[in-house]
């Protein structure tokens, strides 16, 4: 299925997965590209050697393109961005606007540049800059999200840049690919339903616990990291919204600490990556350490399987899903459901 977005980056089909801290790695990434859509790395939950790492890995997989999702307020993300160019990734994707330098030294050197955008405006500002795509997440997404639906949110995207759009948040099967086409976009990304495929690396016990939710199953909350975050309901998520300052705070430096071993990241370089996401914002002092901690809550259920202790980023689409296909079915029948459903559009008079 031929779009705006698989000329651009050399994939068969229009349909990319998003780079989900903890979820998306060598393996998915690989069995996505595979299949022909787009993969795409989670480098934020990584450090620098395991991106490193990751990368060949994925290549000794496939040698189908994929991409890297990159956070531009990384305390390293021009050594992350050296390690793309030398490594030829196909992509870079951002889950925050990338700066006009960084774009332009990416551009330079044949590498594809994504941003995740929210509204119109910031699709706008990073067209300008140069960004050759972008990925717009409607309040349906799961993780960091907004509150306008994608069914809004993509058609005012549309109507203010010409680059390819893919969108996102809400899509799961073929009907909604056809549905993002209709309205002018060049393809779909999706978290959820990539997370919950055979090649996902995680614990079967979490998979299960996304696929019993029913469509109110998931919450958009700020007690995470002070910033709209939409997860599965737990016992832990609601604790989180009833507990105090002083007992947040403990608890956030507490997580701050594993995350600072597990990175090598300083204690400085945890707070700076904190007050990045203050910026702007009235978030506490104890919601910016947990901005910088968020990964080990994420991981604790992802990675580790502790739904008791761990938050699980999702999108609505958990509501609705039911299975566990590989990448290879998954965008086989998205792309053949898409393919129908054009041609039902095709008999409307």
């Amino acid at each position: 299925m031929r779009t705006a977005l698989t000329d651009l980056v050399g994939v068969r089909h229009p349909v990319v997965q998003t780079g989900m801290g903890w979820v998306a790695g060598p393996r998915l990434v690989s069995a996505t590209a595979e299949a022909g859509g787009l993969g795409i790395l989670a480098s934020a939950t990584m450090t620098y050697p395991e991106l490193e790492a990751a990368i060949r890995e994925t290549r000794a997989r496939t040698t189908a393109p994929f991409g890297v999702n990159l956070r531009a307020d990384a305390h390293d993300a021009p050594e992350r961005i050296d390690l793309l160019i030398r490594e030829k990734v196909g992509v870079a994707s951002f889950a925050l606007a990338p700066k006009p330098d960084m774009i332009a030294k990416l551009t330079d050197a044949d590498i594809v540049v994504i941003p995740s955008i929210g509204a119109a405006r910031h699709a706008e500002k990073v067209a300008k800059w140069g960004a050759h795509a972008v990925i717009v997440q409607g309040g349906e997404g799961g993780g960091h999200t907004g509150g306008v639906a994608t069914t809004l949110l993509l058609p005012s995207v549309l109507d203010t840049v010409d680059i390819p759009v893919v969108a996102a948040g809400g899509f799961f099967d073929g009907r909604g690919l056809a549905a993002a086409l209709a309205y002018g976009a060049a393809g779909i990304a999706m978290g959820t339903r990539f997370l919950l495929t055979r090649e996902s690396t995680v614990p079967d016990a979490v998979k299960q616990a996304y696929l019993q939710r029913d469509l109110n199953g998931t919450v958009v909350t700020t007690c995470v990291d002070g910033l709209p975050h939409r997860v599965l309901r737990s016992d832990l998520v609601e604790h989180l919204e009833k507990t105090g300052r002083v007992s947040s705070l403990v608890r956030a430096v507490a997580n701050a600490a594993r995350f600072r071993r597990h990175t090598g990241l300083s204690w400085p370089a945890i707070l700076r990556e904190g007050l990045a996401l203050k910026h702007g914002k009235d978030l506490t002092w104890s919601q910016v350490v947990m901005a910088a901690n968020t990964p080990m809550l994420l991981r604790a259920g992802l990675v580790e399987g502790r739904t008791d202790a761990g938050v699980l980023a999702s999108g609505q689409v958990a509501g609705i899903l039911d299975d566990l296909p590989t990448c290879a079915e998954l965008i086989t029948a998205i792309v053949s459901d898409a393919e129908k459903a054009l041609d039902r559009l095709r008999d409307v008079r």
